[in-house]
């Protein structure tokens, strides 16, 4: 059976990636929540804390492998939702820039060393670092907008990231490409705590 190219790969990618790009401008003529659902959706992709943690899951699941390539990219979208059920409740979470720029700092030193851990204690990783992008996710709820709506758009957004991270990681099989993984993971730890710096 004949295998992909890794020309298909490059190609499906960029595919992936411009229909990430497109998304947030993608509307519905006539439709009283389309404002909330391109909101939502183009909003983890408007800042590179959100897109680097979303893309980031998707790789280190990839490293995990077995269970974890389908918990972790379904743990982060659930409590990605609670959190912002918090945010749209009303109630005050403290530290959630620190908490965003931590979970990319932290996310990328997992791919960089390659740390697998029980499923268990990689979701819990996970869904500890999705509440607080969900609550910045829900806090920034812009006037006017649909929050079921607003809320489907970031958590559509935030599949296709982590469906991008998957693919990624899954493809780097050989090991030079596993290595150019682990130092893409280098770069977003280094992204995170740059974004620490400036989080106290």
């Amino acid at each position: 059976m004949p295998h992909p190219s890794a020309s298909t790969y490059g190609r499906l990618s960029a595919l992936a990636i411009a229909a990430l790009g497109i998304g947030s401008a993608f509307a519905h003529p006539g439709h009283p929540d389309a404002f909330g659902f391109n909101d939502g959706f183009s909003h983890p992709l408007s800042g590179i804390d959100h897109l680097l943690a979303m893309l980031a899951v998707g790789l280190w699941a990839a490293q995990n492998k077995r269970s974890a390539l389908w918990v972790l990219p379904l743990a982060f979208p659930l409590m990605m939702v609670a959190g912002a059920l918090l945010a749209f409740s009303g109630l005050q979470m403290p530290g959630v820039e620190t908490g965003i720029a931590a979970s990319v700092a932290v996310l990328g030193l997992l791919i960089a060393f390659a740390i697998r851990m029980p499923v268990w204690a990689s979701a819990g990783v996970v869904s500890i670092f999705a509440l607080f992008h969900g609550y910045a996710h829900g806090s920034e709820l812009p006037h006017g907008a649909s929050a079921l709506w607003y809320g489907v758009g970031f958590v559509a957004a935030t599949a296709l990231l982590h469906l991008l991270g998957l693919a990624i990681g899954l493809v780097a099989g050989p090991k030079m490409a596993a290595q150019a993984v682990r130092l893409g993971g280098v770069a977003i730890a280094a992204v995170g705590g740059y974004l620490l710096a400036f989080a106290f």
